[in-house]
């Protein structure tokens, strides 16, 4: 069993991780992280490294308003890509703007996740978000390689207790993210309104198909949409999906 380290930012916080090798047993690997009770999961997934800055503006007050505190008010598991861009970067400072405690877990292809005071790894390497609590560096060189891990390890996570999908604006790779979900059988919100892969799929929701990828994702039934500009529906959607979870403490 690999065993578990610690990351240390610049920013003085530190984060717990794991290399697991591509048979792992989750369980276990998870344990190794100190994540083994089963609560609800937020798997946030969208826009990367290609989301503009106009985009971010319109998007940070999902997370710090919305997103995070639900978290916390939860006692959720919240689950992203944890790389330092986009709406990765955004939950880990909405969590710690907010004074949040929640866990909050990257889970990143090994191949392309710059650590602290190291080279990167590949050209195309980023920096792990330094306000995740735990990294997962899973096998892979190329992004999407995290794309199936994610769905298995919120899976893991949440036992007996739902999971859910946030999907907010995205490229390519959100695709992938979207089809693992499904195949979990974990409910996708997407976020109308954010742009991009979501306001497709919220189109394809309501009759207008733009992309052949999106009409599987609309039949699975376990797609739904909310508008940006109107949170406090987000709110009572995520905790309709997740809150009924007899085993989550207070």
């Amino acid at each position: 069993m690999q065993e578990s380290f610690s990351i240390e930012f610049a920013n003085g916080l530190t984060a717990t991780a794991l290399y697991p090798q591509a048979n792992a047993d989750l369980t276990l690997t998870l344990e190794q992280l100190g994540l083994s009770s089963p609560r609800p999961v937020i798997v946030v997934v969208g826009g990367a490294s290609k989301l503009s800055e106009v985009d971010r503006e319109r998007l940070r007050s999902l997370f710090l308003t919305v997103l995070a505190p639900l978290a916390e008010s939860l006692n959720a598991y919240v689950l992203d890509g944890g790389t330092d861009a986009g709406i990765m970067q955004m939950m880990g400072e909405a969590r710690y703007q907010t004074g949040g405690t929640f866990p909050l877990i990257g889970v990143t292809a090994v191949g392309l996740a710059t650590l602290p005071n190291q080279p990167p790894p590949a050209e195309d390497a980023c920096a792990l978000e330094p306000h995740h609590t735990h990294f997962v560096l899973v096998p892979g060189s190329q992004w999407g390689d995290e794309s199936a891990w994610i769905a298995q390890i919120a899976r893991t996570l949440s036992g007996f207790c739902p999971s859910v999908t946030v999907l907010v604006n995205g490229g390519e790779i959100t695709w992938k993210d979207a089809q693992e979900s499904v195949k979990a059988k974990h409910p996708i919100v997407a976020i109308a309104g954010s742009g991009r892969t979501a306001d497709i799929l919220v189109a394809a929701l309501n009759g207008t198909v733009e992309d052949d990828r999106a009409p599987a994702l609309v039949d699975s039934g376990l797609l739904q949409a909310v508008n940006l500009d109107n949170p406090k529906a987000l709110d009572r959607i995520l905790k309709q999906i997740v809150a009924t979870c007899s085993g989550t403490s207070s």
